[in-house]
């Protein structure tokens, strides 16, 4: 998917590698300072080449690409997968991440079914706010 000029617009190559879902918010996540490019912040509109490094932060999870191909289309998820390289660095801590939110979530107390019509009403008697009036 090489396009006619040596580089492509940032926000447009985000799009289109399918790390956001939108240009939008591609562009706010730029501008935001979330993204870098080899090290530096830049604006949505810099061009980017091959063999460009860009660090993304998307909430607690940060990718570390290297630049493979360029395009400004947005097509199938594994043509987007060949857009760039993530760094076995970045790959090992994004697992060690997700594996630690995994197990925390297991450790939280969670309700097994909602509450029935009659825990409901012991609820809000029990907090206080009774609606009957």
């Amino acid at each position: 998917m090489h396009t006619e000029t040596a580089k492509a617009r940032l926000d447009k190559w985000l799009w289109a590698a399918r790390f956001f879902k939108t240009r939008t918010l591609a562009v706010e996540a730029i501008a935001g300072g979330k993204v870098h490019l080899n090290g530096h912040r830049v604006k949505p509109g810099h061009g980017i080449a091959i063999g460009d490094q860009l660090r993304i932060r998307k909430g607690p999870y940060e990718f570390i690409v290297q630049v493979k191909e360029l395009s400004t289309r947005r097509g199938p998820a594994p043509v987007a997968a060949m857009l760039f390289e993530e760094t076995p660095e970045s790959r090992a801590t994004r697992d060690q991440l997700a594996e630690l939110h995994r197990l925390s979530a297991l450790a939280a107390p969670h309700a097994e079914r909602r509450p029935n019509k009659k825990q409901r009403r012991q609820i809000t008697r029990f907090i206080g706010k009774d609606t009957s009036h």
